[in-house]
């Protein structure tokens, strides 16, 4: 049975990644890790009317060929944890509607990859399912239009802001010997530290991070050289430096082992990204391609997955809100 050291949940069953995939635009393509994505497309519809629909197109796309990697059919699979940016998941919901899998959409703002992921493995962990799938995904012009400005507006952003990542990633997980495995999860709890600068996300979601972080070193009783490496989700320069911050004031310090996908999926110094990448897709491109690579061929076996996120709507930054930060952690290892 699995074990609860407060909150985190360590997996007795070792439920495992037995598919997964990625799917990217065009600019995410041409970044550092371009080659290691499954699907991408030049158009940023992705064949349809609308980024809103090409969300939903690259969400199916993702775990269609999960599937496909891992020589399963849609029947096959008891469960989909899905979630997306927009507004009622929408990207979710029109994405999966059609494969006639029974559905839980999930939402933790660009933490949902590691949420989805964590509940996955936990039912297969549990036995209340054989096989199940994560999936999220975010698109650059939906979720500007969304949270900030339509694109034919021209708005400049500060250099404290993110681009949003324009992909999918889906996660396949059964019971397979011999694959990479998800150890334990560790839900977070929401941070709000006050900031309210919605082109600050690094800053509002990096004191979760660091919280996560803390609780999952002291349930544990474990420190950052025990793991080949720990990437955030998508923190990008500023969150990053924030987060070590943090991080070195309850003597914690993560800095020899620490990447961040939203620093790892563009090159801030050739591509106009500012402080990096974010969105739901940043994290789950780059776990479902990049660190899934390295733990397959054992490059790495013992990570820490990190997805953080800004839990904000357009109608709580209209109110004065703050920005609440959650952030879900995720152990994989390789036998």
């Amino acid at each position: 049975m699995s074990k609860n050291i407060n909150n985190t949940i360590i997996l007795r069953n070792k439920p495992s990644v037995i598919g997964y995939a990625s799917v990217v635009g065009k600019h995410e393509k041409e970044g550092p890790i371009g080659d290691e994505f499954d699907c991408f497309d030049k158009d940023p519809r992705f064949g349809e009317d609308s980024f809103e629909k090409a969300e939903s197109r690259m969400q199916k796309i993702a775990v269609e060929t999960a599937l496909k990697k891992a020589n399963i059919n849609e029947t096959d699979i008891d469960l989909v944890f899905a979630g997306d940016l927009l507004n009622q998941c929408i990207g979710s919901t029109f994405g999966i509607r059609n494969m006639q899998i029974p559905f839980i959409g999930v939402y933790g703002a660009c933490s949902t990859m590691a949420l989805s992921l964590g509940l996955a493995a936990i039912f297969v962990d549990s036995g209340l399912s054989e096989k199940t799938v994560a999936v999220t995904s975010s698109h650059f012009c939906s979720a500007e239009r969304q949270y900030r400005f339509p694109l034919e507006y021209g708005a400049i952003r500060p250099q404290t802001a993110q681009r949003t990542v324009t992909g999918a990633g889906a996660t396949v997980i059964g019971t397979e010997a011999n694959r990479p495995f998800i150890n334990s999860v560790t839900f977070g709890k929401i941070v709000d530290l006050g900031v309210k600068d919605s082109n600050n996300m690094g800053a509002a979601m990096a004191p979760s991070a660091a919280e996560t972080i803390k609780d999952f070193f002291n349930n544990t009783d474990t420190v950052a050289e025990d793991y080949d490496i720990i990437y955030t989700g998508d923190l990008g320069y500023i969150g990053t430096n924030i987060l070590y911050d943090l991080l070195l004031k309850e003597n914690i310090d993560i800095r020899c082992r620490h990447n961040d996908c939203g620093l790892k999926i563009y090159d801030r110094n050739r591509q106009d990204v500012h402080s990096g990448g974010s969105g739901c897709g940043c994290s789950a491109t780059v776990l479902n391609s990049y660190i899934m690579h390295r733990l397959e061929d054992k490059t790495l076996k013992n990570i820490l997955f990190i997805s953080t996120g800004a839990l904000l709507s357009p109608t709580s930054v209209l109110q004065g809100e703050s920005i609440p930060g959650i952030s879900h952690l995720i152990n994989i290892k390789c036998n």
